[in-house]
């Protein structure tokens, strides 16, 4: 099946959606035994959570990446990822999306998202030719995901080595078989539009 050159694909449900992100252990692991980002977690700083189950491994080295051993699947409130995308600015100027580049360079300054859209990655993390959504949160959206829309977070750094060494090893099928199942997120064209790019 083609895929939309651009387009939000993630594990969700009727309430939820995944997220992915990589830490540190001894900021990943209090998250997972509380279930929620523990006060040693920057709430003020710039936050990128991504759909893609193999965008986050492209990015965190199958969890190898100093300061990215431990891989988060961070369950968030819909409303709350929506909420985000509503209030969010594209990462990157594009002309006919803004009427000029000062008018995106005031509204990324006051937007609390960011949208950044980058090559999806196979199973050996190299680019396909359609593009996945990272979402950059800071300020209200940042402290908002941390503290109201997590509903829960899970370590899923065993489930990526044993990916990799699959993926090492040649069996691709049975690698390809443990991802999670991600599927096209249902957004409106009105949420979406200005994030497109």
């Amino acid at each position: 099946m083609e895929q939309p050159q651009r387009g939000i694909r993630a594990a969700h449900a009727d309430s939820t959606i995944t997220v992915y992100q990589a830490y540190a252990p001894e900021i990943g692991l209090p998250a997972v035994r509380a279930g929620r980002f523990p006060a040693a977690w920057k709430r003020d700083r710039m936050t990128w959570i991504k759909p893609s189950f193999l965008w986050m491994m492209y990015r965190c080295g199958w969890g190898a990446k100093e300061g990215q051993e431990t891989v988060l699947a961070v369950e968030i409130s819909r409303d709350g990822f929506e909420w985000a995308l509503r209030h969010a600015c594209l990462s990157s100027y594009v002309r006919g999306v803004h009427p000029d580049r000062a008018a995106w360079q005031r509204q990324l300054k006051r937007a609390p998202a960011r949208v950044q859209w980058d090559p999806e990655r196979d199973l050996h993390l190299q680019p396909l030719p359609y593009r996945s959504l990272q979402l950059g949160l800071s300020g209200e959206a940042a402290r908002r995901y941390a503290d109201e829309w997590t509903v829960a977070i899970r370590d899923v750094t065993p489930l990526a080595h044993e990916i990799h060494a699959l993926v090492n090893g040649g069996d691709l099928d049975s690698a390809a078989r443990l991802l999670p199942r991600e599927r096209p997120y249902p957004v409106g064209d009105r949420l979406f539009a200005h994030l497109l790019g």
